[in-house]
């Protein structure tokens, strides 16, 4: 289990992580910030730099193609299935392969 798994209205980090990547790939930039009808900053809202956003954005943008109702803004609040969680999970992973783990072996050289 994660954390707020099930919880609602809020659902957890999870779901912040997964509704960051909703917002990146149906809004336009210049709404990602803004309180819109699309974009409710009160509902995980993002409150990270942009260099975040744009991380959730290359990976949302896997993860709508492949899993489009998982990704869908305002329907696919709360996704929990086994397969968005397999995504996400993957996509954590993969983050770190590609970003963190090399980052480590730039810095220690």
């Amino acid at each position: 289990p994660h954390s707020g798994q099930g919880r609602p209205p809020m659902f957890g980090d999870f779901e912040a992580q997964r509704h960051w990547m909703e917002l990146t790939t149906a809004l336009p930039v210049s709404d990602w910030y803004r309180n819109t009808s699309d974009n409710d900053l009160w509902y995980w809202g993002l409150d990270y730099p942009p260099l975040t956003a744009y991380h959730s954005y290359a990976l949302g943008c896997v993860g709508r193609r492949l899993l489009p109702q998982g990704f869908a803004l305002h329907t696919s609040r709360g996704s929990e299935s086994a397969e968005v969680k397999a995504f996400m999970r993957l996509s954590v992973i993969a983050s770190d392969l590609l970003v963190y783990i090399p980052g480590c072996f730039f810095v220690v050289d």
